[in-house]
């Protein structure tokens, strides 16, 4: 037990994160009655600037950098994140105390007027910020528009009912989490667009030098979901994976072994590259690092120094 029974979890105050921040909470409180425990909710960089995409401002590290703060001023223990905005390098003392069971990984097709990606005709409209599946998008359906959109869940869903798109793509977890599972038209195969690195899982981050609280939060830790994340993280790692990084990776669990599917490609679906590998739950981050080494040798090498001369354009 912690050294006050009293914990805080800082959480930023969006509709889904606010729910996982309560999923987790409920947990603790099951597994620990005695333990009280606290919500402190925040607005980070990233909910406040909604005009740019993710890719131009920064990154993932706009979701978490004012929960780490929190954490290390003491105002809270703990943090609650999905995994698929956790940046691939924590800060120094900071560590993932545990990773949950996984929801679904897929992303959604989202729509009032199509069932699914396929039926949609030329110039339709699809609605995303996410450069990962923008590339797939491109190069399977290059006679779509892409267009951005930013906004937490019920935003995004505000402005497709406003007619503002035809379609448009989310995570398939968030929409489940909020009880909008009647909003998925159809959930869009892996094999047709690689989820984001940690997609569907959640994560707990705590200070590193936390004992305590890494043990209290043991038994939230699933160990399939942790090892397929490790492997995901870990080639995104390799590669320098953000959000700037047109890149999906995605690990699945059989039997205690994995297999790890992943891509790069250029933001417009040109020059997109596949690769996949399989290994054991305990090498997880080897397994990651031997895919994103198979990528770096169909040519993920030039694809990377291709995208960091236009970013420093």
């Amino acid at each position: 037990m912690t050294q006050s029974n009293r914990l805080v979890i800082a959480t930023r105050e969006s509709p889904l994160a606010l729910w996982q921040a309560n999923h987790v909470k409920a947990r603790l409180e099951a597994l620990y009655p005695e333990l009280q425990v606290e919500l402190l909710g925040m607005t980070t960089q990233g909910d406040r600037i909604l005009d740019v995409t993710l890719n131009k401002i920064g990154g993932k590290g706009l979701f978490v950098k004012e929960l780490e703060t929190a954490i290390t001023e003491g105002r809270a223990d703990l943090a609650v994140h999905s995994m698929k905005d956790v940046p691939m390098v924590l800060p120094e003392g900071f560590t993932l105390a545990a990773i949950g069971e996984r929801e679904d990984p897929r992303d959604a097709f989202v729509s009032n007027k199509y069932d699914s990606l396929d039926q949609l005709t030329p110039g339709c409209v699809v609605g995303t910020s996410s450069l990962r599946r923008e590339s797939q998008l491109r190069a399977r359906f290059p006679h779509l528009i892409i267009k951005p959109l930013r906004g937490n869940v019920g935003t995004r869903l505000g402005k497709l009912d406003a007619g503002e798109y035809d379609a448009i793509i989310l995570a398939s977890a968030g929409l489940i989490r909020l009880g909008l599972a009647s909003r998925i038209k159809s959930a869009i195969s892996p094999g047709d667009s690689l989820p984001s690195p940690g997609q569907g899982a959640l994560g707990i981050e705590v200070r590193s030098d936390r004992s305590d609280l890494i043990s209290l939060l043991a038994p939230f830790n699933h160990a399939a979901t942790a090892a397929c994340v490790t492997a995901e993280r870990s080639l995104s790692r390799r590669l320098g994976g953000s959000c700037q990084i047109p890149l999906g990776a995605f690990a699945e669990e059989d039997d205690g072994f994995l297999r790890l599917r992943a891509f790069i490609a250029n933001p417009d679906g040109s020059d997109i590259i596949y690769a996949e590998g399989n290994g054991s739950l305990a090498a997880a981050n080897g397994l990651g690092l031997q895919v994103a080494e198979l990528l770096c040798t169909e040519g993920a090498t030039e694809i990377l120094k291709s995208l960091a001369a236009a970013a420093a354009e």
